[in-house]
């Protein structure tokens, strides 16, 4: 073996290493990159959920001052009642639809980091060996 030899397999072992660390740098940066899109797609559902809670307090509040005044008014005239009855109804169903969509929300929203674990299921299975499993014929 010559100098020469030698110097090209040191050379190609680093320029292995330096493929293999860039490999890894380049996974870990798109790991990065996914755990960043999954906080950001968790906050932008709890937004969403906070919209619709507030939504639908509000609605039952209203609902809340609404029937107080319906107690209220049951002793006047009964023109009175049906508008006021109507009023209720309309902020009670609000409330109740409002309630539906953060019920709903809340039992189909993904697992947190989800996407970052299948991709790292992934990367695990990339670099473990195939488990081989077939019969030996003599």
């Amino acid at each position: 073996m010559s100098i020469e030899e030698g110097t090209a397999n040191k050379r190609g072992l680093f320029d292995s290493i330096k493929a293999f660390a860039n490999t890894l740098l380049a996974m870990g940066q798109t790991r990065l990159e996914l755990l960043s899109n999954d906080i950001e797609e968790e906050r932008a559902w709890l937004t969403s959920m906070m919209v619709w809670i507030l939504i639908a307090l509000f609605c039952a509040a209203l609902a809340v001052v609404l029937v107080t005044l319906l107690i209220v008014v049951v002793f006047w005239d009964t023109n009175r009642l049906l508008a006021l009855g109507i009023m209720i109804a309309i902020f009670i169903a609000g409330a109740g639809i409002a309630w539906r969509v953060v019920y709903n929300m809340s039992r189909s929203k993904p697992r947190l980091f989800s996407t970052s674990i299948a991709e790292l299921s992934k990367d695990l299975e990339q670099f473990t060996p195939p488990v081989i499993t077939g019969s030996h014929e003599k």
